[in-house]
C-alpha cells in the first residue's frame, strides 16, 4: 500500500508539472500557420498548405481509431455539424470509431474556415483535437513540442508521455489512470474505481496501426450496478470478472483492448481487433453499441464517392464468461453501406446475422459405433464453426439463411443523419427483427412483431450562446426484440446486449445539455425517463418472460398476443445526471458528478430491481481513460 500511495504521488506530481507546461504559451519558430495561444487569435491559415498534405496522402483510410469516448465524440460531432461537409474527406459519423486522419482534417479545416467564428473555447477545442491526433495533423505541431522535455525523453510532446515520429515509423505510450470515490445508494459505505494501465499506440509505413490499451481495475458499485450485474452475472462493459475481496458489489477485473490496422489502398482499410463497435449518430444506439464487452473482429471498411461500406466479422461469447469456462461461441456478421444523398443528407442500411457456433447431430450409433437399441436418437451439440457463406460482403443475410436451412437471427434495418444549416442536426435508425404487416394492423399485440424505432435531434449554440449544445432523444424498442430461442442466437456477448444497454420492452426519452463556459470547463447535465416492462417473480418464473431481458429465450413467453411497451411488471425510471469537467492537462480530467435516480412499479417490485432510488455524488481523476457510466 505505501508503493502505492509513492507512485500515486509521483504520477501526481508528474500531472502538476506537464498541466503548468501546458499553460506556457508558445511561439512558432516560422511565425505562420500555427496558433501562439488558445486564448489569442488564429494566425494566418495558408490553404495550400492542408492541399499539399493531402497530395502528398497515400489513403484516405486512417491506421489508427480515436478511442470511444463519448465526451470526446460529442465534441468531435459539434464541429462535424458546425462546418459541414468535406469534398474529400466526409467524415461519415454513423460508422464509429472515427479515424484518427479524418479528426485530424477536420480540425484542419476549421482553422482554414476563416468565417467559421470560432469562441475561445473553440480554439481551444480545436488545439486539443490537433494535439491528440498530431500524427495525422500538418497544422498547430510547433504548440505540441516542448522545448524543454521532462528529463529529456519525456513529454517532448504536450499530448504524449513518450513519443517517436519517423518517417517510417511513429510511436505514442501513455499511461492510464482512473481514480474516483463516492457514496452508494446500497449498505454499503462507499463506491469507488481503482483503474492502473498502459496505453501503446502507433504506426509502421503510414499503413500499418497498431493499438493496445490494458488495464487492471477493483471498484465497488451502487447498489442498482449491483442489482444488474447479479441479474446477468455480468460487469457492465467487462467480460471475464471475480469478486473483489469476496464483498457484495465489488469486482475485479483486466481491460484489454487492441488491434492491428492496414490501409490497403487508397480507399479501403483492414483491421483486425478486439475491441468495441458502434453504429449511429444518438446517444444509443438500437444498431450496434459500445455497451458489451470487447469481442475478437476483423473489419473491412471501403470510402468511395459518396460511400462508406463496413463489413465486421465477430467472434462473440455465448455465455457469461464467469460462469462458463468453456467460452462457448457464436459469431456476428454485419454489414453497413452509409451514402451521402447530399452533402448534409445520410441514410445508411445494415443487416446483421447472429447464429451459433455449435449444431444439434442426432446420432443413431453408440459410443462403440453399434446401432442404438433405445427408441429416441440421441441428441447432441457439436462445433459448427463460422458459416463460410456470411463471409461474402455483398449478398442479403436473409437469403443466406434460409438456403442454408438455418434458424439464424437476422436483424434489418436503417439510419439518417440531416444536417440543418450548420446549427440543427436530426437523426434515427430503424431495426427490424421479424416484421408481419397483416399482424402489425390487426393491432394484436402479437409477440413477434419485434421492431425498434430512434428519432433525435442536436441543436448547437442555442439562443446565440456560445458553446451551449442541446439533444433530445426517443427510443422504442417492443417486447423480444433481440430475443432468440438460445443464448447462441440471441443479441447479445458475454450476456450483455450489442444494442440498448436495458435491453426491450420499452420507451425512453433523454434529454442531455452541454455548457463550456471555460476553455477548460465542460458541463455536462442527463436526464433519463424510462417506461419499461420487467418480468416479475412468480412460482413458474421459467414462463414470466415479457421481453425485456435480451439473455432469455423468447419461447419462455407466457402467451402469443397482447403485448406492448410496458407488457409484465411496469416500471418508471427516472435517471438524472450533472458532471462538470476540469481538463487540467491533456487527457487530464477531474470531475464532479451528482446522479439521482428513482424508480417506481405499477405493482410488486420486480427481482433484481429497487423501487426507490437515491442521490449519489462522486468525484474523479482520470489520464488517458474515458468516464465509466452505469446509465441503464
Amino acid at each position: 500500500m505505501k508503493i502505492y500511495y509513492v507512485v500515486s504521488w509521483g504520477l501526481l506530481s508528474l500531472l502538476t508539472y506537464s498541466a503548468t507546461a501546458q499553460n506556457v504559451p508558445t511561439r512558432p519558430s516560422d511565425g505562420k500557420g500555427n496558433w501562439l495561444d488558445y486564448q489569442g487569435p488564429i494566425k494566418e491559415y495558408r490553404p495550400e498548405a492542408v492541399n499539399l498534405a493531402r497530395e502528398q496522402r497515400k489513403t484516405t483510410m486512417g491506421t489508427t481509431y480515436v478511442p470511444l469516448d463519448a465526451d470526446v465524440y460529442r465534441l468531435i460531432d459539434r464541429y462535424a455539424i458546425l462546418h459541414g461537409s468535406d469534398s474529400l474527406v466526409q467524415l461519415h459519423t454513423s460508422i464509429r470509431p472515427y479515424t484518427r486522419a479524418d479528426v485530424a482534417w477536420l480540425a484542419e479545416r476549421l482553422l482554414q474556415d476563416s468565417t467559421a467564428g470560432l469562441s475561445r473555447q473553440d480554439r481551444f477545442n480545436i488545439r486539443y483535437l490537433l494535439r491528440d491526433n498530431w500524427h495525422e495533423a500538418r497544422q498547430d505541431s510547433a504548440t505540441n513540442l516542448r522545448e524543454k522535455p521532462l528529463f529529456k525523453h519525456f513529454y517532448q510532446r504536450r499530448s504524449d508521455l513518450y513519443s517517436i515520429e519517423q518517417p517510417e515509423f511513429s510511436l505514442r505510450v501513455n499511461p492510464v489512470l482512473g481514480l474516483s470515490l463516492g457514496n452508494s445508494d446500497g449498505a454499503k459505505s462507499y463506491a469507488f474505481l481503482n483503474t492502473r494501465g498502459v496505453q501503446v499506440e502507433g504506426t509502421i509505413d503510414k499503413r500499418l496501426g497498431f493499438y493496445t490499451f490494458l488495464a487492471d481495475n477493483q471498484m465497488a458499485v451502487p447498489l442498482y450496478v449491483q442489482q444488474r450485474t447479479e441479474r446477468d452475472s455480468a460487469v457492465a462493459h467487462e467480460g471475464f470478472w471475480k469478486p473483489f475481496k469476496n464483498t457484495p458489489g465489488q469486482y475485479d477485473f483486466l481491460s484489454a483492448r487492441g488491434y492491428l490496422t492496414y490501409a490497403a489502398g487508397r480507399h479501403v482499410s483492414l483491421q483486425l481487433g478486439h475491441d468495441r463497435n458502434q453504429i449511429g449518430n444518438g446517444y444509443r444506439s438500437l444498431i450496434l453499441s459500445d455497451y458489451a464487452a470487447p469481442y475478437l473482429f476483423l473489419k473491412v471498411n471501403t470510402r468511395i464517392w459518396k460511400f462508406h461500406y463496413q463489413n465486421l466479422f465477430a467472434q462473440l461469447v455465448a455465455d457469461n464468461p464467469a460462469l462458463d469456462k468453456d467460452y462457448q461461441r457464436k459469431y456476428l456478421a454485419f454489414h453497413h453501406l452509409s451514402f451521402d444523398i447530399k452533402p448534409n443528407l445520410n441514410v445508411g442500411l445494415f443487416e446483421s446475422v447472429t447464429y451459433s457456433g455449435y449444431k444439434t447431430v442426432t446420432d443413431y450409433v453408440d459410443d462403440d459405433g453399434n446401432p442404438r437399441t433405445d427408441p429416441v436418437p440421441r441428441n447432441r451439440r457439436a462445433r459448427r464453426g463460422p458459416e463460410l457463406q456470411y463471409l461474402n460482403p455483398i449478398i442479403f443475410y436473409r437469403a443466406i439463411e434460409q438456403s442454408a436451412g438455418s434458424e439464424d437471427n437476422a436483424l434489418l434495418g436503417a439510419d439518417f443523419k440531416w444536417n440543418i444549416r450548420n446549427r440543427v442536426q436530426l437523426y434515427g435508425q430503424l431495426v427490424l427483427d421479424e416484421f408481419v404487416l397483416s399482424e402489425i394492423r390487426s393491432g394484436n399485440g402479437w409477440w413477434a412483431n419485434k421492431q425498434a424505432v430512434q428519432l433525435g435531434a442536436k441543436y448547437l449554440n442555442v439562443a446565440g450562446i456560445r458553446n451551449f449544445d442541446v439533444q433530445g432523444e426517443f427510443n422504442f424498442i417492443r417486447p423480444f426484440t433481440y430475443q432468440h430461442e438460445d443464448q447462441f442466437r440471441n443479441y447479445q456477448h458475454a450476456a450483455q446486449p450489442l444494442a440498448h444497454p436495458m435491453g426491450a420492452n420499452l420507451w425512453e426519452l433523454i434529454g442531455i445539455a452541454s455548457y463550456q463556459p471555460l476553455p477548460r470547463l465542460n458541463v455536462v447535465a442527463k436526464g433519463f425517463l424510462v417506461k419499461q416492462g420487467l418480468d416479475p417473480a412468480g412460482p413458474d418464473s421459467a414462463l414470466t418472460n415479457y421481453g425485456n431481458d435480451v439473455l432469455r429465450s423468447y419461447n419462455t413467453r407466457p402467451t402469443e398476443y397482447g403485448y406492448k411497451i410496458g407488457a409484465g411488471l411496469t416500471s418508471y425510471l427516472f435517471h438524472g445526471d450533472l458532471t462538470a469537467t476540469w481538463q487540467a492537462a491533456h487527457n487530464l480530467w477531474l470531475d464532479g458528478k451528482v446522479v439521482y435516480r428513482r424508480r417506481t412499479f405499477d405493482g410488486p417490485v420486480a427481482p433484481f430491481f429497487t423501487a426507490d432510488g437515491g442521490l449519489l455524488a462522486s468525484v474523479a481523476l482520470r489520464w488517458n481513460i474515458a468516464q465509466r457510466l452505469h446509465e441503464f
